[in-house]
């Protein structure tokens, strides 16, 4: 039986979030709290947080987006990198998509974020750079996926800088910026294929 990660995923983070909503204490041991990690050495929150979400809007908001973009880039990355290719590409997306905010509040004991959306980011941007122009629906509104990606960038970068809410914003820039460089390392014809696409809609 073909395995699938992408569901796999899913039902692991929703049943850890769900558990997390009424559980303060395992929602503390798992979301990326930076102090633990300089003092503590508690390195596996580079990975936990991205299973503990802020309510369960934040979660099906990742976990609807996984569903859909993980489906279809799973396959893309078994054929490159074997069947467990996607869990490791996704695992390693929760990392780097904190580093940002790991390093800015290393030392702050005030700052804490959770949430898969850094590694979703990735998922998505990695699809956009295979189907520029394939239609995605924002909530209920066709965008073409190159347009929801440059309007994404530049409203993350904008809202990372005024810093007006406590959405973790560099999470965002940064995984979205992996899923584009890791997927164009593994293969760098996507690159091609996304310029001669992207140029012919």
């Amino acid at each position: 039986m073909e395995l699938n990660f992408t569901i796999g995923i899913i039902a692991v983070t929703g049943l850890v979030s769900w558990l997390a909503f009424s559980n303060e204490k395992l929602l503390q041991r798992l979301l990326l709290w930076p102090p633990a990690v300089t003092r503590g050495r508690e390195f596996h929150r580079f990975v936990t947080y991205g299973f503990v979400h802020g309510d369960f809007m934040h979660l099906a908001f990742n976990m609807i987006t996984l569903y859909f973009f993980g489906r279809l880039m799973e396959g893309f990355y078994g054929d490159y990198l074997g069947p467990l290719g996607f869990a490791g590409f996704y695992l390693s997306a929760l990392v780097v998509s904190a580093l940002p905010s790991y390093l800015r509040h290393r030392n702050d004991p005030e700052y804490a974020t959770l949430g898969a959306s850094g590694a979703v980011s990735a998922v998505l941007f990695a699809f956009i750079l295979l189907q520029p122009w394939q239609i995605i629906y924002v909530y209920v509104i066709p965008v073409p996926a190159i347009i929801y990606a440059v309007l994404y960038v530049g409203y993350s970068i904008y809202a990372e800088r005024k810093q007006s809410d406590r959405i973790n914003h560099s999470a965002h820039l940064a995984g979205a910026a992996y899923g584009v460089l890791f997927t164009v390392l593994m293969e760098p014809r996507v690159l091609g294929h996304f310029w001669q696409t992207l140029l012919s809609p």
